[in-house]
């Protein structure tokens, strides 16, 4: 039971950015620790040393909690606004490379690649983990991708639907790494292995997708 004195003292540790913050971790580790479907709003409010009302108050019911862990880590994703202006394939390679070492980097952390093995080993008692973390998480890097293609194509660089393009960039950059590391038979990429792949994922879209007057002589 949570003791009554933390329930009158929800500022400890700071503000309520600090506790709802300490909430979202807690929750978290109970989720990897018992299972979604298991964890239950008393261990995660123990776990933050606040109240449930605090909690509730502050993050939701348990299907919130998940939907911000995943958010909160999903906004790693989003397109800087320094981007620059895709005005010629170079600065393109060089941003669609700089975006995939990001997302495989965030990605190909183990707290994500848990979060992954969790709505697999709860796909049937608690399908609401794949879908909050297709839609929160996985919808994020995609949206991001979806935007410098989008970009690419104002800027006349690329043509094809932004979707299909985004897709098919994320292919080649992943190949069959995600399966690995779910499955643990290969180490996390190193920042240096990770950097290559993009760089090499970037090189090869391009040449899938060349300029009209690049495309060779019939």
């Amino acid at each position: 039971m949570v003791r009554a004195e933390t329930s009158k003292r929800p500022q400890e540790g700071g503000d309520e950015t600090a506790v709802r913050e300490r909430i979202l971790e807690a929750a978290f580790a109970a989720f990897m620790k018992s299972g979604y479907a298991a964890a239950s709003t008393l261990e995660i409010a123990t776990r933050a040393r606040v109240s449930k009302r605090e909690l509730y108050k502050l993050v939701g019911n348990k299907h919130e909690m998940l939907i911000a862990c995943i958010s909160e880590r999903a906004k790693r994703f989003d397109v800087p606004a320094s981007l620059p202006v895709l005005r010629d394939r170079e600065t393109l390679a060089q941003v669609l490379a700089s975006l995939g070492s990001r997302l495989v980097r965030e990605v190909s952390d183990p707290t994500v690649i848990g979060v992954f093995r969790l709505a697999i080993a709860e796909a049937v008692q608690a399908p609401e983990v794949a879908r909050a973390l297709d839609s929160a998480g996985r919808e994020a890097s995609r949206a991001a991708l979806r935007k410098i293609m989008a970009q690419a194509q104002a800027s006349g660089l690329l043509t094809g639907p932004p979707a299909d393009l985004a897709g098919q960039f994320a292919g080649l950059l992943w190949r069959d790494l995600m399966v690995s590391l779910l499955l643990g038979v290969v180490e996390r990429p190193t920042p240096r292995e990770i950097a290559g792949r993009a760089r090499d994922a970037a090189a090869a879209f391009l040449r899938l997708h060349p300029l009209p007057n690049d495309a060779p002589v019939a």
